[in-house]
């Protein structure tokens, strides 16, 4: 079986990396790992969403969907300390190099646990949804991160989205306006479109 970044159970031999990496002002100790995503650096895409993030209108914890090991969403907790941010991930290495790296940089407001897409998430809604989604799952993953998330936002909450031009920028925009009946391009640099798009019931 060929070892994805969206595998469950990542079967190639663990080779962790350590680097430091400031994201929103703060200086972040990352360790990653063989068989995550983007394993040798905080990749341009998230670095993105990131810093283009916006803190919601509305009360709320903050969901980080397809974490890996955890830039997005420790980065949010650390700049929202009175916000929850749940972290989830398929990737079952991934979610504990998260749960390491929140501990390493004392980030304690977060929830990060193993759930494909939103399985494990049950009945819990958030006032923020944020991802870079895993492109090489296939559209169909792509899309339906897209498509659920409007089932765990509050009112008037907002789903953040970064994608590559090439890697399916356009179709995600029609989508997300096909659920959410609007969405914006909040911005776009060396290809990658932060797409942002409210709830409203």
């Amino acid at each position: 079986m060929t070892d994805h970044y969206y595998s469950k159970q990542p079967q190639a031999e663990s080779i962790p990396r350590h680097w430091s990496f400031e994201l929103r002002g703060r200086m972040f100790q990352f360790t990653s790992d063989v068989g995550v995503f983007s394993k040798n650096e905080v990749d341009f895409g998230s670095r993105l969403l990131i810093e283009a993030f916006q803190e919601p209108e509305v009360n709320g914890s903050i969901l980080d969907v397809g974490c890996g090991y955890g830039p997005i969403g420790l980065s949010l907790a650390s700049s929202f300390p009175d916000r929850c941010v749940c972290m989830v991930d398929v990737n079952e290495r991934a979610v504990e190099l998260a749960q390491k790296n929140a501990e390493i940089n004392k980030v304690s407001n977060t929830t990060i646990f193993q759930s494909d897409l939103y399985e494990q998430l049950h009945e819990k809604m958030f006032a923020s949804i944020v991802t870079n989604p895993p492109i090489r799952a296939g559209k169909k993953i792509v899309h339906a991160i897209l498509e659920e998330a409007y089932h765990y936002l509050e009112n008037h909450g907002e789903l953040w989205v970064v994608i590559q031009k090439k890697q399916g920028a356009p179709s995600a925009k029609d989508k997300i306006e096909a659920v959410f009946g609007n969405v914006e391009i909040v911005t776009k640099k060396k290809g990658y479109f932060i797409l942002r798009a409210k709830k409203f019931d």
